[in-house]
């Protein structure tokens, strides 16, 4: 009987042992699951997913865009989600079923858009609007202007290496010694050794669009002091200049980035051309007073494969100002230097993808 109840007590005491070791156990795993939950957590706030740096397309357009099409294919060819699209149209202008037949230009359109005027300085403020709405996206690198008459020359992939292998921004920049845009007024917060000027369509770092978002200085100068000069068609009514030519013609879009940059002392930040090809032809309208104002129009009967390639083939750009010619490069070496192409129309546009000419399919 001794022998059976110690028997017993011993067996009760290794399932006490046993479950005060599998408690023990069991709290130490909680333990470590915590600690290495924690750990997880810190490291995911220290170093968050990995997401590839995206381009932000800023659209300026009048009210639709009428090349949705070509810009749809395009967009196609990324699976990674490596950009964003934004517009800029006219005040209450909607992107939707109705007006354009891309999705990925479906609601795209920005709040709080303006009315703007070629030549004016709501240009700026346009783009300006742009930037502020896409620096939202933390995701968003590079963020590159595009007209409503731009095509894309090449396929998505091809263009977004080509933006992104460089830490630079894009912007076409030359010292502006011939003409007589410079006004004196702007002095002394733009001095005329820091006037620039180039394309508007560029294609910017975060770090230099957050500059042109934030600026508050250069931007209320070039509002009061960079006037076009009107054509002689808007005299009427109005004083008749003694002498027009003496009147500053001055077109804020093609100088205001340029000037910025150079007065912040960020030059060697930038690629000084563009990667938008616009050909300016003087001699295309036959009135000298507009001569120059505008680049030439391609229309459907210029539509050829000939005149793809051949923007295409440029390798470098000449500036006559600073007797500078710039060969065009890319990740250190040769390369052509447009990636896109301007003004084309809807049919000219339409008629060069369906013929293929264009490379922008994967």
């Amino acid at each position: 009987m001794r022998r059976a109840s110690f028997q017993i007590k011993h067996h009760r005491w290794r399932r006490k042992l046993f479950a005060a070791l599998m408690l023990v156990f069991c709290i130490a795993m909680i333990l470590l699951v915590d600690s290495q939950y924690s750990k997880i957590k810190m490291l995911a706030l220290i170093s968050p997913p990995s997401h590839k740096p995206k381009i932000a397309f800023l659209f300026i357009a009048r009210n639709r865009l009428p090349l949705d099409l070509v810009w749809d294919v395009f967009f196609q060819g990324d699976s990674e989600n490596r950009f964003s699209v934004y517009v800029h149209s006219r005040p209450g202008f909607l992107f939707n079923a109705a007006t354009t037949r891309s999705a990925f230009f479906f609601n795209r359109q920005i709040n709080g858009s303006i009315q703007v005027d070629w030549g004016e300085a709501t240009m700026i403020q346009a783009e300006r609007l742009l930037l502020q709405k896409a620096l939202m996206d933390p995701f968003n690198e590079r963020f590159l202007f595009l007209s409503d008459s731009c095509i894309p020359l090449y396929n998505f992939s091809y263009t977004y290496d080509y933006i992104t292998s460089t830490s630079t921004s894009f912007v076409d920049s030359f010292s502006d010694t011939k003409e007589s845009r410079y006004n004196p007024r702007m002095d002394p917060v733009i001095p005329v050794s820091s006037w620039r000027k180039g394309s508007q369509w560029v294609v910017l770092t975060r770090r230099h669009a957050e500059i042109v978002v934030e600026d508050e200085t250069v931007f209320p100068v070039f509002k009061l002091h960079c006037k076009k000069r009107a054509l002689p068609e808007f005299w009427r009514g109005k004083p008749f200049p003694i002498d027009p030519s003496k009147q500053h013609n001055c077109i804020p879009d093609e100088h205001y980035v340029q000037t910025l940059l150079a007065l912040k002392g960020l030059e060697d930040e930038i690629t000084r051309r563009s990667v938008t090809h616009s050909s300016w032809d003087i001699s295309s309208s036959r009135d000298p007073e507009r001569r120059g104002w505008h680049p030439v129009t391609y229309k459907l009967a210029d539509a050829t494969p000939k005149l793809i390639q051949s923007i295409m083939g440029i390798d470098n750009i000449y500036y006559e100002t600073e007797y500078r010619r710039e060969w065009c490069t890319n990740k250190g070496e040769p390369s052509k230097c447009f990636l896109f192409a301007r003004k084309f129309t809807r049919p000219a546009a339409l008629w060069l993808l369906n013929t293929s000419a264009l490379s922008i399919r994967q």
